[in-house]
């Protein structure tokens, strides 16, 4: 069969079948992204991250193109590619090994796309400063690379491989950085030697050092024009940062984001960022524990389609000179000044108290969703809680508790009589909770998770589960029936740790 379809139609079959167009989409997962439920063989419903969502994704793309490859000799052929497009690790001491097959076949790095280091030893084991020497070997046999994610905290190793990144990758177009505060000064230069960037993702440890004590030096004076992009996330301790690129040239600036941690000093100076950059953006995710002045930030982003805020913010009224601050207490609370023509969704952060139920049972709250009104949001459609911590608590407690029963249900009762949609961060109504499959035609053994799709994930045009065993299937005849060849890559043939 392999022989009876052209190259070009395998390429295809192969795209689908890896997820490609997923995995080498550009841009950055936001807060709108939407959760899974799976359930383990064991029993219990748990909510899948999108972080980890998209990190199983390359794992099983990476079985998909293992099967391809050691198929027939002519899959082989094809199919070699697309191992080394995507080259995801969970485990970074693989990268020496990949480092000695690149430089045995330099050729190969010729076709890597993308390049993700996940971060999951929870500060155990070594460091990025460890793989500097093998990383930037193989950046610098890497030219077309065009994704550069490093989940894992970079220190000295930044400025080395930066300094690669801006020689070699003139393709990148997007980059997920982890390093410390005092890095700030690297972190421009290396933006300033990327400018066809489309996405960042910076995230800032806290400084060792007193943060007054650090300086930019000549840094301090760079104006970075960055013309194409379009989607800039920040968090940690990015106070510093966010001053530096008011100053900026972001003309095409579309989404912004940031995530303050459980930080509550030195509130970084987002209006004034807004200020310079809101008019484009159409996408807007602040997530802080203190509260921010929403009104004036939807006044300088007029265009904003989609908007994430903490509702556990104390938003006070719209001030009046002419009354007491008796009768202002009274006045009904807004998020806007004016009705915002063009906001279509909205995403709520916090809520952990909201509805009685995980650790957070003992404590009260007054969160509210009546801020979200249609005589504010004409054009809303749907209203998300963001948190996956709060669904997980939902579906253990099997509902809210009683005492906030009242809560969720005015929610609900106030988002149907304006025809807006209310959900949790899987995209599923929220309170709709996963149900366990009846047990007739269920084979244990075979599978150890059972993936939970909301209707909105099926109707994406995503490949079917049953498609990708069907292609695996003949994957496994075709092995049984073609000659399996050594290939470059059999150290890598091993399923990732």
């Amino acid at each position: 069969m392999a022989e009876r379809l052209p190259p070009e139609l395998w390429s295809h079959i192969f795209d689908l079948a890896a997820d490609e167009d997923v995995i080498f989409y550009p841009g950055l997962q936001s807060a709108m992204a939407q959760s899974t439920w799976y359930k383990l063989l064991w029993g219990g419903w748990i909510v899948r991250t999108p972080r980890d969502t998209i990190n199983m994704i390359q794992r099983r793309s990476y079985a998909t193109k293992k099967s391809i490859i050691t198929a027939c000799k002519t899959w082989r052929r094809l199919g070699t590619e697309f191992l080394v497009r995507c080259l995801f690790f969970d485990d970074p001491t693989k990268l020496r090994d990949l480092c000695s097959i690149l430089d045995r076949d330099p050729s190969l790095g010729w076709w890597a796309r993308r390049l993700h280091i996940t971060h999951f030893l929870s500060g155990r084991g070594p460091t990025m400063d460890d793989f500097e020497n093998p990383l930037i070997s193989i950046l610098q046999q890497c030219p077309n690379l065009q994704i550069f994610i490093v989940d894992w905290p970079m220190s000295s190793a930044f400025g080395p491989i930066a300094d690669t990144l801006g020689t070699y990758c003139h393709n990148l177009r997007t980059v997920h950085w982890h390093v410390p505060s005092e890095l700030l000064s690297k972190v421009i230069w290396a933006l300033d030697t990327l400018p066809n960037l489309v996405a960042v993702h910076v995230e800032f440890d806290a400084a060792v050092q007193e943060s007054d004590t650090i300086t930019l030096g000549s840094a301090q004076d760079v104006k970075l024009k960055l013309p194409n992009l379009q989607q800039l996330f920040l968090k940690g301790f990015f106070q510093d940062f966010l001053e530096q690129a008011t100053e900026w040239s972001l003309p095409m600036l579309r989404s912004f984001s940031f995530d303050f941690g459980t930080n509550r000093h030195d509130l970084p100076d987002v209006v004034s960022f807004l200020a310079q950059h809101g008019t484009t953006l159409l996408f807007l995710d602040l997530n802080c524990i203190p509260a921010l002045d929403v009104r004036t930030i939807l006044d300088l982003c007029p265009f904003l389609t989609t908007f994430c805020f903490n509702l556990d913010w104390k938003i006070a009224p719209i001030p009046n000179p002419d009354l007491n601050d008796e009768d202002v207490a009274m006045l009904p609370i807004t998020l806007a000044n004016r009705p915002h023509d063009h906001i279509q969704h909205i995403g709520l952060h916090g809520l952990l108290h909201a509805f009685g139920v995980g650790c957070a049972a003992a404590a009260q709250t007054i969160a509210t969703s009546k801020h979200c009104t249609k005589s504010r949001f004409q054009k809303l459609e749907r209203v998300r809680v963001l948190s996956p911590r709060v669904l997980q608590d939902l579906n253990d407690m099997n509902g809210p508790a009683d005492s906030c029963y009242e809560r969720w249900a005015g929610w609900w009762e106030m988002c149907a009589k304006m025809s807006v949609r209310l959900e949790d961060c899987s995209a599923g109504e929220l309170g709709n909770l996963p149900q366990d499959p009846e047990e007739e035609g269920h084979e244990s053994g075979e599978d150890e998770e059972i993936e939970y799709y909301t209707d909105e994930e099926e109707r994406s045009g995503s490949v079917s589960l049953a498609e990708l065993r069907e292609l695996l299937e003949e994957c496994k005849r075709m092995t049984e029936e073609g000659e399996r060849e050594q290939s470059p890559f059999q150290l890598f043939l091993t399923p990732p740790m």
